[in-house]
């Protein structure tokens, strides 16, 4: 398997001073309460639901933000991956929020009249405006940090996985061999192309890590009820 995320970004690395710069707030993302009880299993249905269902909330303007990497993109290689991995979350991770939603007994009303949390309208808002924003630097930064925050907790899941399909399936949607050369082609990318935006890339990747932390604190905030 290719190396965790913290392992791809080189110590001098553009990814890595972002990170750097804003690493009080990652570490409390990725060793917040939610990921350790979903880990465990131990986290709440109603948490687990309310999260996924603001989750799936944005899954939409998500797609955006991917359209206008591409749109955004210097080259045909990079294109082609971002395409694919357009196609990925409209394929694998939509299937699994469907039959989560099944599962936890989340209807279709409860999906469409819950009001968006905070972090939700936030995180709309942060993905329509990147792709607008025509920086392809910028719209690397959202993403390295949607994808790569979800690597950096994922691969520390313990090797015994909760039974849950709705739990171990999440972790697993996050840490599997070709989830770790995205993120890696991500990464690359936006040391790239960083150095040259640096503060449009700075701007987009604080606030997308700030968000992060925000999404789950507000998953014990707001459980589907």
């Amino acid at each position: 398997m290719s190396a965790p995320f913290t392992d791809l970004t080189g110590t001098d690395s553009f990814t890595e001073t972002l990170r750097q710069e804003n690493i009080d707030t990652w570490l409390s993302a990725t060793n917040h309460r939610f990921v350790t009880e979903l880990f465990d299993g131990s986290i709440a249905p109603q948490v687990m639901a309310g999260y996924l269902v603001q989750d799936y909330r944005f899954l939409d303007t998500f797609l955006a933000l991917i359209g206008g990497a591409i749109a955004n993109a210097d080259t045909l290689s990079g294109r082609l991956r971002l395409a694919q991995f357009a196609g990925e979350i409209a394929g694998d991770e939509n299937t699994y929020f469907l039959r989560s939603f099944e599962a936890l007994g989340v209807t279709e009303q409860q999906c469409d009249s819950v009001p968006d949390t905070q972090a939700t309208t936030g995180f709309k808002r942060l993905f329509l405006d990147a792709a607008s924003s025509g920086s392809y630097a910028g719209i690397l930064s959202v993403l390295v940090v949607c994808e790569g925050l979800y690597l950096d907790w994922a691969s520390k899941a313990p090797a015994k996985r909760p039974e849950s399909f709705v739990h171990h399936e999440w972790i697993s949607l996050h840490d599997y061999p070709e989830f770790h050369e995205l993120v890696d082609f991500l990464r690359r990318e936006l040391d790239r192309v960083g150095p040259a935006d640096a503060q449009t890339a700075r701007e987009f990747f604080s606030r997308t890590v700030a968000l992060e932390q925000l999404f789950f604190d507000e998953s014990y905030r707001h459980p589907l009820i």
